[in-house]
């Protein structure tokens, strides 16, 4: 009998979990690993704001009707963003997920794609995962920070986050646009990753009008700590949005998360507090770290990461604190999210002064 749809979709439910990468967040699995409940651990894994943006209770009518397009979180996210020509997504994962193809449609072929070595690994993945006409597939050249002029030169897309998520690297608008006119002579486009751009939005590209080869992502679950309402938003060329709206069809972000959404971008004083907030605990993380491991820390306004060639000896030993970072995915660093309330942070700096003077010690 012919299930149609119904079978792919199921096959596709039983791959994609074998395929799909690592984050931050996944407290229940390591809770299971070290047998300690997990009410009792500090998660520290991810790039999301422990500051949660709290809203009133979601209108009991939001859940019970389907998502309307003119609820008013278009205006909200045009007027935070300062800029129109927008698509809401599923967390700028869903557009990450979807530009590889969008982008080859576009260009009617595929090409060469800079990718940043180390970074946010979804981009590697959506670009080495699609597949264009007889199976092929788009040539993937990394670079370490930024991507050299050799490289800009011969490149058909070149995927930036700014700032980077692990590392803090991050460059000017003035050094974006220079690679946006150089792309542009050769038909190139530039996606730009602002997920951790909400601390310091002058330095967006979103200030200044977009040329029609640049793109840029960003995300509300980070700065807001709303991970869980699933929201982001893609900026760009209108005819490049509403292709790829096509290709993600109706309702990707359900009522109550466009609901609360728009309540978070529409509180000025709320974003103006946190951004005051985040910059002090950070610089407060960046320095316990840089105490405690006696190396450089970089991050962001939402998280510190540390080089160590002991990360994954180091990230053991957390975890039989219950304490849970990051260990980034080249397994040589170790990444650091905020900690919320001041016992957490005691917490946080007891573990690593037990960890550093005992049996770290005994290997430096």
């Amino acid at each position: 009998m012919d299930l149609g749809i119904g079978v792919t979709a199921f096959r596709i439910g039983i791959i994609r979990p074998k395929m799909m990468l690592e984050h931050g967040g996944n407290l229940i699995k390591f809770a299971q690993q070290y047998q300690i409940p997990v009410s009792q651990w500090l998660d520290l894994s991810t790039g999301v704001s422990p500051h949660t943006y709290l809203c009133p209770s979601v209108p009991t009518e939001i859940w019970n009707r389907l998502p309307e397009l003119n609820d008013g979180l278009e205006q909200a996210a045009a007027d935070y963003y300062e800029y129109k020509s927008l698509l809401a997504v599923a967390g700028s994962q869903a557009a990450i997920m979807v530009l590889p193809a969008a982008i080859a449609e576009r260009r009617g072929c595929l090409g060469v794609v800079a990718l940043p070595r180390v970074g946010y690994k979804e981009h590697q993945h959506a670009w080495q995962s699609h597949l264009g006409a007889n199976g092929a597939k788009w040539q993937i050249e990394f670079y370490d920070d930024a991507p050299s002029s050799s490289l800009l030169s011969r490149a058909d897309v070149v995927v930036f986050i700014n700032p980077n998520n692990p590392t803090g690297y991050r460059v000017t608008k003035e050094t974006l646009l220079q690679w946006q006119t150089q792309l542009k002579q050769r038909q190139g486009i530039l996606i730009v990753d602002e997920a951790f751009m909400d601390c310091t939005p002058t330095q967006s590209l979103l200030n200044d009008p977009l040329d029609d080869n640049v793109f840029v992502l960003r995300s509300v679950g980070k700065f807001f700590g709303l991970a869980g309402a699933r929201g982001g938003f893609l900026f760009g060329d209108q005819g490049l949005l509403d292709s790829i709206a096509n290709k993600l069809g109706p309702w990707t972000i359900p009522g109550p998360s466009r609901w609360v959404i728009r309540e978070a971008l529409l509180n000025r004083h709320w974003q103006q507090k946190m951004r005051q907030q985040l910059a002090e605990d950070s610089s407060r993380l960046r320095m316990m770290l840089a105490h405690y491991f006696g190396v450089k820390v970089s991050g962001t306004e939402l998280f510190q990461t540390v080089a160590l060639p002991d990360s994954p000896l180091i990230h053991n030993q957390l975890c039989q604190h219950a304490i849970l970072p990051r260990l980034c995915d080249e397994r040589d660093a170790l990444r650091f999210g905020l900690p919320k309330h001041e016992s957490e942070w005691q917490r946080l700096e007891l573990a690593l002064s037990a960890i550093t003077q005992g049996p770290r010690a005994q290997i430096k």
